[in-house]
């Protein structure tokens, strides 16, 4: 692999954005789907193609620079969450000057000064009218896997309600996965509706969810790129119901101890047990090749009445490091191959 310069961050080029809604004219209006945008026409007429919509030019509210967008006809997109951490969250407020206002909820970035908007209305300042306190504004970057192009697309937000979900959503992945891999996952406008002081309130939420993959198979470390691209397909079939073998028969039918070991690594490696051994199916292994090694101990001898002795059995098993299985399989060492 060729140089990296160290001293610039890695950042996708942005394809587009996904949107929640649009403008006629001046006045902005709420959408039950998804509205793409981008400044290339290739990318937003296949995304007509998919999603249903026509394909237009367009110029964003303040901007004489035109693009390109489709109002599709889909409150559902397929998506992949990238490696890395791919959403941001902060407490907006945005004027023809550019941003005035970034919080991060408890500190205004900009000034250094604790949020303003708690200060002045509160904990429910997100009920204030808009323009008035800041907008909670979350940016999910994500990649269309059907569309042309390595890059990113935004999905962005200012759902108050929508934020807390986005963000445990995502930081249970990244639990999961360490921020590596992709993940297949489905971005869905759903209807919403608040009741607060006598009123009703009906708005819009983009929800995140996993795509026909399960929180298991989610939470359980990064996927194959194969299974994230295509998780119903026929590879990913393969890979997700593939027969668990019994690994207490293989156990029972090893030799000795060692061979015991190779099937805890065995199971290790396909992710049935948990890498520090601390499952029931490690506990079982490790009952098993204890009885093993009672088993294979040498007999004690005495001397027949002539005073001589059996051949000497020496035992020249290596004995077991400290730390148990896991820390053999984790150094990598006093393992057979």
């Amino acid at each position: 692999m060729g140089a990296r310069l160290r001293n610039i961050q890695q950042k996708a080029a942005e394809h587009g954005r996904l949107r929640t809604g649009y403008t006629q004219g001046n006045r902005p209006v709420r959408s039950a789907n998804w509205v793409v945008t981008s400044h290339s026409e290739e990318h937003v007429r296949t995304a007509a193609k998919l999603w249903g919509g026509t394909a237009e030019t367009w110029k964003p509210l303040n901007s004489t620079i035109e693009q390109w967008r489709v109002i599709t006809k889909s409150p559902s997109i397929e998506a992949l969450i990238t490696p890395g951490d791919p959403l941001n969250q902060y407490n907006e407020m945005w004027s023809k000057g550019g941003c005035q206002r970034r919080c991060d909820g408890e500190t205004e970035l900009l000034t250094r000064q604790p949020c303003i908007c708690a200060a002045r209305f509160g904990e429910d300042w997100h009920q204030q009218k808009k323009g008035v306190v800041c907008s909670t504004t979350s940016r999910l970057n994500v990649m269309l896997p059907d569309l042309s192009g390595m890059g990113m697309w935004r999905a962005e937000t200012h759902s108050f309600y929508a934020a807390s979900e986005w963000g445990a959503m995502v930081d249970m992945v990244l639990a999961g996965t360490d921020g590596k891999g992709f993940l297949p996952v489905n971005l869905r406008i759903e209807p919403r509706q608040r009741v607060a002081d006598g009123e009703t309130k009906k708005f819009p939420v983009v929800v995140v969810e996993l795509r026909d993959i399960t929180p298991r198979q989610a939470l359980g470390g990064p996927l194959p790129t194969a299974v994230a691209l295509d998780p119903s397909g026929s590879r990913a079939v393969a890979a997700i119901e593939a027969p668990r073998p019994d690994y207490i028969a293989l156990a029972e039918g090893a030799l000795n101890s060692d061979d015991v070991r190779d099937v805890w690594r065995q199971a290790r490696t396909a992710g049935h047990v948990a890498p520090r051994g601390d499952d029931d199916l490690s506990r079982d292994l490790m009952a098993i090749a204890a009885r093993k090694d009672v088993e294979a101990a040498p007999v004690v001898t005495v001397p027949d009445e002539d005073g001589a002795y059996p051949a000497e059995v020496i035992d020249d098993t290596e004995p077991e490091p400290s730390g148990g299985w896991p820390a053999v399989a984790q150094a990598g060492s006093g393992a057979r191959a």
